[in-house]
């Protein structure tokens, strides 16, 4: 099965975040950069962009759009890039389609100054809710694939990649968090749980 993401509001949302994050002239890698999308507008901003997807129909939609981008599976980790080559490494909703997603952060940190990492998170209170009142794995517009179809195969919330850092010595340097496709309000984070109420997240993460 082809490792991409559906496209999706709440990803175009993510791909502004973080085209807004990243300085111009920033050297940036793109890990799993499906269809280019999020590449094309890095490039559009002056930011010398390249991405790797495992996808061949991806790849060729990439070199369409003029795009720099190699075939490869990032699982089998980024060997062939130098340690800190990167200002940035972007791992935008595809942690939990990867098979070793501990290796391929840890390859991001190698490999990159700063990193960022998006998924969606699985604590949000409609997922909890879903599997409390029906029982069965839950479908939403982030998720929307079936318990026997779907690509998702380390669904995560944001307490377990708050811990993972914490074991790894990762220094989240920012974190955003969104909810039907809006940044969530600044208020509700102070007070109310993100790992409940966010339905997707953004790190922005660099080596302790």
């Amino acid at each position: 099965m082809d490792k991409h993401y559906t496209e999706s509001k709440g990803l175009h949302l993510n791909y502004s975040i973080i085209t807004d994050m990243i300085e111009k002239d920033a050297q940036v890698l793109d890990l799993g950069c499906g269809d280019g999308t999020l590449l094309k507008m890095l490039k559009n901003k002056g930011i010398c962009a390249r991405g790797i997807d495992i996808s061949q129909s991806n790849i060729v939609k990439c070199l369409e759009k003029g795009l720099s981008v190699f075939q490869g599976d990032i699982d089998e980790g980024l060997m062939g890039y130098s340690d800190k080559s990167y200002d940035y490494v972007i791992l935008n909703q595809t942690l939990q389609l990867t098979e070793k997603p501990d290796y391929v952060i840890n390859e991001m940190l190698r490999t990159g100054k700063k990193i960022f990492v998006s998924f969606p998170n699985f604590g949000y209170w409609r997922i909890r809710f879903y599997l409390f009142f029906k029982g069965k794995m839950p479908k939403s517009n982030i998720l929307p694939f079936e318990w026997y179809d779907t690509p998702n195969i380390h669904l995560l919330t944001i307490r377990d990649f708050l811990e993972f850092a914490k074991k790894n010595n990762i220094k989240i340097e920012k974190k955003i968090c969104t909810r039907k496709a809006k940044i969530r309000n600044k208020f509700f984070q102070k007070y109310l749980s993100d790992n409940f109420f966010a339905e997707e997240v953004i790190f922005l993460c660099s080596r302790e």
